[in-house]
C-alpha cells in the first residue's frame, strides 16, 4: 500500500460536471478534449468518472471526442524517444501488430482517452497512428473516412469537427497537445514525407508506406500563447485543473496565419 498522501482537491462526478457547466460547456455541443487526469486532483472513481462528468455536461445530444493516437505503430528508423538498435528495424517492421480500431490501445494521450475508447457505444477512426474516438449522436460521422495518407488534415476527424462547429477543451493540458493546430499545417506550404505503419488489409497484415504532409508540434507552445492573448477564449478551473475552452475553427484559422509568418516551411513533394 502506498504511503504517499493524496493531493486535492477531491473531485466527484457531480463536482466535475458542475465545474464543466460553469466553464461554459453546453448541452448538445460537440467537444474535442485533451486531458490530464492528474491535473484534476484526486478523482473519486478515476478516469471513467471524468468521462461520465463530460457526458453529463454535454447531455444526450452532445458528442465527446478524444485523440486515441498510437504512434508506436511507425517506422523504428525515426523513433527519437527510446530508439532501438538498427539491427532490430527489419524485424520490428515485420512483427509490428496491425492497427485494430477495436483493440489497439492509445498511447501518450493520457488515461481519459483510453476510457473513452472503451466506452459503451464508442466508435473510433481507422488511422493506425492518429485515430480519434467519439461517443454521442454525431460520433460516427466525425470518425468516418479517416484516410491513411492524412493523419490530421482534411480527410481526418479534425476537419469533420471543424465542419460541426466543435469546441476544444484543454483540461489540464497546454497548447502543445492541441491537435487542431495540425489541421492548419495542412493548409500552409509543407513538405511531403514517407509515413509507415502496420495495417490489416483484405490480403492480411501489411507494412504500408504512404506519402503525407510533414507535421510537427514545434513552437505550438508559442502559437498557443499568442492565440490565447489575441483571441476570445474561456478560462477557468475544473477540479484543480486549469481549463481553456475555445472554438476549433478559430484555433485553426489563427494557426494558419501564425504558422505562415512565424514557422514558414518550404514545400517539397
Amino acid at each position: 500500500m502506498s504511503l504517499t498522501a493524496s493531493t486535492g482537491p477531491m473531485c466527484t462526478r457531480d463536482s466535475l460536471a458542475s465545474d464543466l457547466r460553469a466553464l461554459g460547456l453546453n448541452p448538445g455541443e460537440t467537444l474535442l478534449v485533451h486531458s490530464s487526469l492528474s491535473s484534476l486532483g484526486w478523482v473519486c472513481g478515476g478516469p471513467g468518472v471524468v468521462v461520465m462528468a463530460l457526458l453529463d455536461a454535454l447531455g444526450d445530444d452532445g458528442t465527446l471526442v478524444v485523440p486515441t493516437h498510437s504512434g508506436n505503430n511507425s517506422d523504428p528508423a525515426y523513433w527519437g524517444n527510446r530508439p532501438v538498435p538498427e539491427s532490430w528495424w527489419a524485424d520490428i517492421r515485420a512483427a509490428m501488430p496491425p492497427f485494430d480500431a477495436r483493440t489497439t490501445p492509445s498511447l501518450g494521450v493520457g488515461v481519459i482517452p483510453e476510457a473513452v475508447r472503451t466506452w459503451p457505444g464508442a466508435v473510433r477512426s481507422c488511422h493506425p497512428q492518429t485515430s480519434f474516438a467519439a461517443v454521442g449522436p454525431h460520433a460516427a460521422k466525425i470518425v468516418e473516412g479517416h484516410a491513411l495518407d492524412c493523419r490530421l488534415g482534411e480527410r481526418s476527424p479534425l476537419a469533420r469537427l471543424e465542419e460541426a462547429g466543435a469546441r476544444v477543451l484543454l483540461l489540464g493540458t497546454d497548447f502543445a497537445s492541441c491537435t487542431a493546430f495540425h489541421l492548419a499545417e495542412y493548409r500552409v506550404p509543407a513538405s511531403q514525407v514517407d509515413n509507415s505503419f502496420a495495417v490489416m488489409t483484405a490480403q492480411g497484415r501489411r507494412w504500408s508506406t504512404v506519402r503525407d504532409t510533414a507535421i510537427s508540434d514545434d513552437r505550438f507552445d508559442e502559437l498557443g500563447a499568442a492565440f490565447e492573448r489575441e483571441s476570445s477564449l474561456t478560462r477557468g478551473r475544473v477540479g484543480g485543473a486549469k481549463a481553456r475552452l475555445f472554438g476549433l475553427a478559430d484555433a485553426v484559422a489563427y494557426a494558419e496565419t501564425w504558422l505562415t509568418v512565424h514557422r514558414p516551411r518550404i514545400a517539397t513533394v
